[in-house]
């Protein structure tokens, strides 16, 4: 049995979304103690004329994670206040975390996720504006898969890695104990794996969006505010481009080979009892595939 498979897709929006507060230059510096802008993505039409509304995150800090619980701190309404949204907010821009299908007939209505982080509440409104329609091409532009040009002859052919998740969605496991995940994923070899260039003095900033690319595969925490430590540790899901970030991001990165039989064997070992939600996020630079394993931890 596989766990649930949901695929993500990733874009930029215009930053006036996100609303960030200070200039650019100024929020490099902060490792903690600034807020969360929740964004909206955008949306793509489905076969069966439904819609998904598409959102994201920017968490305004290169080393604080912040915890925010469903409820009056984070929601989404109209529906909610619980409609798929993380808990568990990882540091920077945080691209098409998750969607939510609304109907053929949605017309010109808006879903609102609301997020209080340090005393502060922002919102992301989701509407079906014509403006903030996505699709793949912009999806892997936006990600970095193209490079400094935007794009390369093979990014219309890609197709996201298939993923399942052995053992199934639900688990229960005992605080201080490690649970075994194991992960299968296969990818189309699209687009071609290529590094991150490496930094230089004569060309110290970034005029696009640039990742590395090639099959690598991630578990992270979705939901959950207890520490987690995986073995052996995860690639970062976001975007990190300090020289030292060691991200798809980060210049100098390279992907990892792939394991040859396409499975992903890792542990999570969980300090605190709680409920958690890990998703594991097969990607290829362009495109994702993600899957979503709840685990209950005893003490």
């Amino acid at each position: 049995m596989s766990g649930t498979v949901a695929r993500i897709v990733i874009v930029t929006v215009a930053l006036a979304a996100i609303a960030l507060p200070r200039a650019a230059s100024a929020q490099q510096g902060y490792s903690s103690g600034q807020t969360i802008a929740p964004a909206y993505e955008g949306w793509e039409q489905n076969d069966d004329g439904s819609f998904n509304l598409v959102f994201g995150y920017m968490n305004r800090n290169w080393e604080e994670v912040i915890d925010v619980p469903v409820g009056p701190g984070n929601n989404i309404e109209p529906g909610g206040p619980d409609q798929g949204q993380p808990t568990h907010f990882y540091p920077r821009r945080n691209r098409f975390v998750f969607r939510i299908r609304v109907p053929a007939d949605f017309g010109d209505r808006e879903l609102v996720w609301t997020l209080t982080t340090q005393g502060r509440t922002e919102r992301a409104y989701a509407t079906l504006k014509r403006d903030y329609f996505i699709d793949d091409l912009v999806i892997q532009a936006n990600f970095g898969a193209g490079g400094g040009g935007g794009t390369t002859p093979e990014l219309p052919e890609n197709q996201a890695p298939t993923l399942d998740i052995e053992g199934g969605g639900e688990r229960t496991v005992r605080a201080g104990e490690p649970l075994e995940l194991v992960a299968v994923s296969a990818d189309d070899g699209k687009p071609r794996a290529r590094s991150m260039p490496a930094s230089s003095p004569r060309h110290p900033g970034r005029f696009t969006t640039d990742t590395a690319t090639g099959h690598r595969l991630s578990w992270f925490v979705y939901r959950g505010a207890g520490e987690v430590v995986f073995d052996p540790p995860q690639i970062k899901v976001w975007e990190d481009t300090r020289d030292t970030g060691e991200s798809p991001w980060s210049p100098g990165w390279t992907t990892p080979p792939a394991p040859p039989d396409g499975r992903w064997v890792a542990t999570a070992t969980f300090a605190e009892p709680g409920d958690y939600v890990l998703r594991a996020m097969a990607h290829d630079g362009g495109l994702a595939t993600a899957a979503d394993v709840a685990v209950t931890v005893t003490p």
